[in-house]
């Protein structure tokens, strides 16, 4: 029961209003069925042939979301089920998602995934790329694409003023795409390491990992 006691220990950090995506990613069927059994019904997964495999195995009233780097030839097999895609880093993607979930009949969900992190390793938009696709045409040309709005993850550093720099400039970018687009309700930042900071700077989701289950392997 070691993993529902972590899951209740993170549960009662979080205020009212965020949401808890229990990254199982690398972990087994048992373990997310521990937290399962405990309440959790969020799950996130960063790798597309996993995330498949475990929701044909696992209860259908999980919501699945896909939290990693996407591929564009991988969209299909998520596009029937998945609740959220959290990374999307590309107008390419976008139009992907929309032409997928046209044949499923289906509207996905998606975040758009933003660089804030003053390292190289991770993906997303740039502020500039973002504020193209804020001014441009290409959202209201997507029928069966709902962006929710925003993700991003922060640099992996020991520097705290760092680490709130970065969400901070994500939360500004996050409210002026609410002001395009006042049904955007997402905004997910902060992880097992750093979530209470991202929290404190307006995160309103967090994807939190190892707090919950355990080191990976």
């Amino acid at each position: 029961m070691e993993i529902a006691k972590r899951l209740e220990e993170v549960r009662k950090s979080l205020p009212g209003g965020v949401t808890l995506v229990a990254v199982s990613k690398t972990k087994g069927d048992a373990a997310i069925m521990e937290a399962y059994e405990a309440g959790q019904r969020i799950f996130g997964e960063n790798k597309v042939q996993e995330l498949t495999a475990k929701y044909e195995r696992l209860p259908r009233d999980i919501e699945w979301h896909m939290i990693g780097h996407l591929q564009r030839n991988k969209v299909k097999y998520l596009v029937p089920f998945v609740s959220l895609i959290q990374g999307v880093d590309s107008p390419r993607l976008l139009r992907e998602i929309d032409k997928r979930g046209r044949q499923a009949d289906r509207r996905i969900d998606c975040l758009l995934q933003v660089h804030i992190a003053e390292e190289d390793s991770k993906f997303g938009f740039s502020r500039e790329e973002l504020e193209e696709l804020l001014s441009g045409d290409l959202p209201g040309e997507l029928p069966h694409v709902r962006i929710r709005g925003l993700m991003g993850m922060a640099t992996f550093t020991d520097d705290q003023e760092q680490v709130r720099r970065e969400f901070r400039n994500l939360k500004t970018l996050y409210d002026r795409w609410l002001e395009a687009d006042p049904g955007a309700d997402i905004l997910s930042m902060g992880m097992s390491g750093d979530y209470e900071l991202a929290i404190e700077e307006g995160s309103n989701m967090v994807r939190i990992g190892s707090s919950i289950f355990g080191e990976r392997n």
